[in-house]
């Protein structure tokens, strides 16, 4: 399947600014509240969002399928070569608390693999944006400016960008046996990759199962385009389009100059937190 990706991408920027005054209004509302799961809220900004970017997306792209958290998957998208992945309010319990970490999330999964995604801050009006072979780009009120990951090598010098609301503690172990000392707090898996794709932080880790694809697939796509890596806590690369769309095996996104020492060091620590990769299942 061919995509012209530099059109793709103006076209969704586009359609993620109007998903963000959705958000804009709901943020000025009393919260309505539902749970999926314990500790798993859903709002009805999750549920507005999510309604418009599953019903204009495909209108626009009928040729892509859609996979998105808030709409039940019916495995129609195994019959596409492209799906988009939608996250429509990752970080609800930032957009919760009102603190303004949350973000607005459509990635594009082109026959398996990341390839497209926005990630926007819709209170901020801050956009990440990019094109997995094809660069990034950071866009604010201010202008439109390429992103590229820091140089940084050494895994001591690294700036360690943890969950405000998903803290896990294996993260403290972690950070010991790689010498971590510089740590900035963080909601939303996209603004963690955006912060490393322009050189705010350098090393995200997700040590657990948790994630989905809709979790990874834009800022996987952004990050690789501005120049760093993402993958399994075991260095495998996701696979996208999958009939189980569950990240069992947790995620490290980097800025790629050390992750394969990264991994290395990080899977003794979760070996000895019992979370083998046989385990992860």
């Amino acid at each position: 399947m061919t995509i012209e990706l530099n059109a793709t991408l103006a076209k969704v920027e586009s359609i993620v600014r109007e998903a963000g005054e959705i958000v804009r209004k709901y943020h000025d509302l009393p919260d309505d509240i539902e749970w999926k799961g314990e500790n798993d809220p859903v709002t009805a900004a999750d549920k507005a969002v999510n309604a418009f970017l599953v019903e204009t997306l495909t209108a626009s792209f009928p040729e892509i399928g859609i996979l998105a958290e808030e709409s039940k998957d019916d495995l129609e998208r195994l019959h596409y070569d492209a799906i988009w992945c939608i996250d429509p309010l990752d970080g609800t319990k930032e957009f919760i608390a009102r603190n303004g970490e949350f973000s607005i999330m459509v990635g594009l999964a082109l026959e398996g693999e990341a390839t497209l995604g926005v990630v926007y801050q819709p209170i901020k009006a801050q956009m990440y944006s990019g094109i997995r072979a094809g660069g990034a780009w950071f866009t604010t009120p201010e202008g439109r400016f390429p992103m590229r990951v820091s140089r940084i090598s050494d895994p001591q010098a690294m700036r360690l960008i943890v969950s405000r609301s998903h803290r896990n503690p294996i993260v403290d172990n972690i950070k010991q046996a790689l010498g971590i000392t510089q740590e900035r707090i963080s909601g939303s898996v996209g603004l963690k990759c955006g912060l490393i794709a322009r050189q705010e932080a350098d090393l995200y880790l997700h040590p657990a199962p948790g994630l989905k694809e809709w979790d990874t697939c834009a800022p996987e796509a952004i990050l690789f385009g501005a120049g760093g890596q993402v993958s399994d806590c075991w260095g495998r690369p996701f696979l996208y389009n999958q009939p189980d769309v569950h990240r069992h095996f947790g995620l490290v996104a980097s800025n790629g100059e050390a992750h394969t020492r990264i991994i290395s060091l990080l899977i003794p620590v979760l070996n000895a937190e019992g979370l083998t990769f046989e385990k992860a299942w």
